[in-house]
């Protein structure tokens, strides 16, 4: 996984509420064993008409937006468990998602892959959004290291909470075996002084 410490971004966004895994990444698309490509289905149905021609009015279809930053509405990533969305997520290049709401599921499947979940306020989030709209360009400042986001505009910031294994996960780029694997040297010097 690449390292997340400082991200500064433009936003896209998504004011849709309880957005669901089967919306990110329909169910059809689930047969590959590899997480390549994913992206390109990401929001499928909202992204393509049914001759896979683009939807000219959905975001991801707009090139006034772009960024790293995915600004969504509250419970984003309910439904079914399915990783796959965070793969699609990952694999289209966000590496940040806001909501002021995450399916925990969704969560920890973002976390695992590289993606930073930011939980926000309500009141936050609409600042967000209303900054957006104000401005297509607006830009974000995300700090992993200080957990805060900041908008560069407004200068509005909120603190946010993470999980310090999770935290010391994404700032070194570690998945679950990564991590194990730093501490080869610490494991071995445990099993030759183990007595059994």
């Amino acid at each position: 996984m690449e390292k997340i410490e400082i991200i500064d971004s433009s936003c896209i966004p998504l004011p849709i509420e309880d957005v669901d895994t089967d919306q990110i990444i329909p169910a059809r698309f689930l047969k590959a064993t590899t997480k390549e490509n994913f992206g390109d289905n990401l929001f499928r149905d909202w992204r393509y008409n049914s001759d896979d021609s683009p939807k000219e009015d959905f975001v991801l279809n707009n090139p006034t937006y772009s960024g790293v930053v995915l600004v969504a509405g509250k419970n984003f990533g309910c439904g079914s468990s399915r990783e796959h969305a965070a793969w699609a997520l990952e694999d289209f290049g966000i590496k940040v998602v806001v909501s002021s709401f995450f399916a925990d599921i969704f969560k920890g499947n973002a976390l695992n892959n590289g993606i930073l979940p930011i939980t926000v306020s309500d009141a936050f989030l609409d600042k967000l959004f209303r900054a957006i709209e104000k401005d297509p360009k607006a830009r974000v400042h995300v700090s992993l290291p200080d957990q805060t986001i900041k908008i560069l505009d407004t200068s509005d910031s909120e603190t946010f909470d993470i999980d310090p294994y999770k935290k010391m996960c994404l700032l070194n780029g570690y998945d679950d075996i990564d991590y194990l694997l730093s501490k080869k040297d610490q494991i071995n010097e445990f099993e030759e002084t183990r007595t059994y």
